[in-house]
């Protein structure tokens, strides 16, 4: 826990990480967490997606906070699909209890650089419209891919982790357009609630580990998990 801060705002930081898995606590920094809390109040003042994009080095560095749904990072993923933008890294922390808010950091670029003040408006501006039911993301990314095409080479795998004590589902698939999309697109479809993720990019392979809730916020059993795990792998497979 932080040191240095008032009594008050570490009360408020305690309780505002009850909401969080457990492992939030242990595992998440302390800076971390103090960032998702202000940015929870944002939320509380303006009652309105928290989404910006700032230059991070040679990158930029998408933040994002909002009340979690299934529809949210297919929405988001989509837009960054249909500017063309690589994706570097991935955070996501996701209460498991009321409000259940998601608070999301995705480094991005274009171009192997960061993106221009315009370019990050525009992307910013889109991820609120198909936040909004304004955008239809499925449209634009149409005219770039074919949606239709399936994923080359996935692997699915379900387990309950024993240490976060969260249902888990690891996707592998090689590297290819509009993958991010495809992936968070599935998982929408099985009505799967994402409240943490890992992702690693090696040789032109994508893994990513999704910590989930099924649907209504719930824990996902074993033998339904590794059906949800086939079915996600058959969507993505396109059959």
């Amino acid at each position: 826990m932080a040191s240095g801060l008032k009594s008050s705002t570490l009360e408020l930081l305690k309780r505002f990480n009850r909401a969080f898995p457990q492992f939030y606590e242990q595992f998440v920094s302390s800076e971390i967490q103090l960032q998702n809390l202000r940015l929870a109040y944002r939320l509380y003042k303006t009652r309105r997606a928290v989404i910006e994009l700032k230059p991070e080095g040679s990158k930029s560095a998408l933040h994002f906070a909002y009340r979690n749904q299934s529809f949210l990072l297919s929405d988001i993923f989509g837009v960054l699909a249909a500017y063309g933008l690589t994706i570097h890294g991935l955070s996501l922390y996701g209460q498991i209890r009321s409000p259940m808010l998601v608070f999301i950091k995705l480094l991005v670029s274009r171009g192997s650089k960061a993106l221009t003040e315009k370019t990050a408006d525009n992307v910013c501006r889109a991820i609120r419209e198909a936040l909004g039911g304004r955008f239809e993301v499925e449209e634009m990314l149409a005219v770039e891919f074919n949606l239709d095409a399936g994923l080359e080479q996935v692997q699915t795998e379900f387990y309950v982790d024993p240490v976060f004590h969260l249902p888990a589902l690891v996707i592998e698939a090689d590297n290819q357009p509009g993958l991010f999309y495809k992936v968070m697109y599935a998982i929408w479809q099985e009505d799967l609630l994402v409240v943490n993720a890992n992702l690693l990019v090696w040789r032109g392979r994508t893994r990513l580990i999704l910590y989930l809730l099924g649907p209504n916020e719930s824990l996902i059993p074993e033998y339904l998990g590794h059906k949800i795990a086939e079915g996600v792998r058959q969507r993505l497979l396109g059959k």
